[in-house]
């Protein structure tokens, strides 16, 4: 018998897109970071700094996604 993993969707950041700069002037911190309940995506470098997505973590529930104004949160299928 073959085990087959289910496709797997996360959440990735468009590094060329984001810019907390550009979303928070006055405090740096990504609305995507704000809008994860499952806390998964982090401004592990600081406020100002483009957050990074914990793959193996997302649940897919695509709040990050809703959260960026700059749409720089993108869904990734392996």
């Amino acid at each position: 018998m073959v085990n087959l993993q289910s496709k797997k969707s996360f959440a990735m950041v468009d590094y060329e897109r984001c810019s907390p700069k550009r979303c928070s002037p006055e405090n740096g911190v990504c609305a995507s970071v704000s809008a994860c309940t499952h806390k998964v995506i982090k401004q592990i470098d600081g406020v100002f700094e483009s957050p990074i997505v914990f793959q193996d973590l997302c649940m897919g529930c695509w709040d990050c996604i809703e959260a960026c104004p700059l749409d720089a949160i993108q869904v990734r299928n392996v």
